[in-house]
């Protein structure tokens, strides 16, 4: 049975649901139900995540409750979906078919990414952030398997792998000549700066990080719920504690207010002495905006998102593209 399909009918849910609506992301479906949100996990394999099968799904659920409840509260529980007599329901009777992350619902009019379009994320929210990730980033640990995430090797590879991903693109979501420039940027300050990040590791700025803190991932009310850190591959949300800088700047920079990027980055240094970030911000950001790219781009041929959709997509990930290569000229 198709469980988007089933998911969308109110008698799958073990509460009162009168309203569904479906958001999905290349690997994820959510469910928003007004009181309630169940992510879903796609039975996807690619490079960077692998949730082909029902354990590993089980497992990455898991993991991303356990990571996502040290920044906020809106995390409740992992759940079974089941299925019964051809009948599926979370909690219900039967086997486990698939595991869905419940959390609470709120408002999508507050996500930071909406409310940076209507001009309406102030000074003082964006000093709040600050705070909260200085502070989460003080009591992260390192350890001798994390610090690895921080060696030109990894490093490297991270890179390597959004390039050798993004080849099918070109032409598409980004022009061979602005490949080629990002890439040849990109080679030459590895190579020329192994001992900055050597030096970064043994000051020990290579902590377990939350590898996707941009505006979408934030919900600002009363308080602030920063969401949706990365728990399907370490590697990508562990490392240099500039590269959670870097996505949010990144993405304050991509909605035009690199004044507020500004008070960001001020606030967090103020927080937090490291003057030495600044040597590597540009590179990371470049990271994040190709990233970006590379992810938005996805979507284009994802069988299951509609057309207007895709063509949307593209769109969007030819301008975080021309955003990498803006960061990469810096280098």
């Amino acid at each position: 049975m198709d469980i988007a399909s089933a998911m969308m009918s109110p008698k799958s849910y073990d509460e009162p649901v009168k309203k569904i609506r479906l958001m999905q992301t290349h690997i994820s479906w959510i469910f928003l139900t007004g009181r309630y949100a169940y992510k879903v996990k796609k039975p996807v394999n690619f490079s960077f995540c692998n949730f082909s099968t029902l354990p590993k799904r089980k497992f990455f659920c898991n993991r991303e409750f356990e990571i996502n409840r040290q920044f906020s509260d809106m995390y409740l529980k992992v759940v079974p979906i089941n299925q019964f007599n051809g009948r599926i329901k979370i909690n219900g009777k039967g086997k486990t078919i698939e595991y869905a992350v419940k959390m609470k619902e709120l408002p999508q009019e507050k996500i930071m990414s909406r409310l940076l379009e209507k001009n309406k994320i102030s000074r003082q929210t964006i000093e709040k952030i600050a705070g909260i990730v200085s502070k989460f980033h003080m009591k992260l640990r390192q350890n001798k398997e994390i610090k690895k995430y921080g060696s030109v090797r990894i490093i490297r590879y991270n890179f390597n792998e959004n390039f050798n991903q993004v080849r099918k693109f070109i032409g598409i979501t980004i022009a061979k000549e602005k490949f080629d420039f990002i890439k040849r940027k990109i080679d030459d300050f590895i190579k020329d700066n192994k001992k900055l990040f050597q030096k970064r590791i043994l000051d020990r700025k290579i902590k377990e990080c939350h590898g996707d803190l941009h505006s979408g991932n934030i919900f600002v009310l009363d308080k602030i719920y920063i969401f949706d850190a990365i728990d399907f591959n370490d590697r990508l949300r562990c490392g240099d504690v500039t590269k959670d800088i870097a996505f949010f700047t990144m993405d304050l920079d991509f909605h035009k207010r690199d004044d507020l990027a500004e008070i960001f980055l001020n606030k967090y240094l103020a927080h937090i002495s490291d003057v030495e970030m600044l040597k590597l911000l540009p590179f990371y950001q470049c990271y994040y905006a190709f990233v970006r790219g590379k992810v938005i781009g996805l979507k284009s041929i994802d069988i299951q998102i509609p057309k207007k959709e895709k063509q949307e997509s593209i769109e969007l990930a030819r301008k975080y593209f021309d955003l990498a290569s803006e960061y990469a000229a810096k280098l």
